[in-house]
């Protein structure tokens, strides 16, 4: 797993900060690696198209997002890599000022 920087993590918290790109990441989470086409994304949402590419840019420039062309469909998918070392920075130092007890319980 890469080692996430805190600019990073910074940027990736920001992206995710938005309702929208929050509700399209984790119905994109949800859909697991086969990912969605951006028109079932649409219709699940309810956004409008130009919305919707504009928060999927977002997401796709901090790395959260991928995108492939299947036919004449676009599909996107969650990059697990992204989103497994952002939680890996936020919990990596979990209770480690706290006495071993509390520390056990964060396990």
């Amino acid at each position: 797993m890469a080692v996430m920087k805190l600019a990073d993590a910074a940027g990736c918290m920001a992206t995710l900060g938005n309702d929208t790109r929050l509700s399209i990441f984790r119905l994109l989470v949800r859909a697991g690696t086969e990912g969605m086409p951006v028109g079932r994304i649409q219709a699940r949402l309810g956004i409008a198209a130009s919305t919707l590419s504009h928060h999927i840019a977002q997401l796709v420039g901090e790395g959260l997002v991928e995108q492939e062309r299947r036919g004449r469909e676009l599909v996107c998918r969650p990059c697990f890599d992204r989103m497994n070392a952002l939680l890996h920075f936020l919990t990596e130092d979990c209770c480690q000022g706290t006495c071993g007890e509390l520390r056990q319980a964060c396990a």
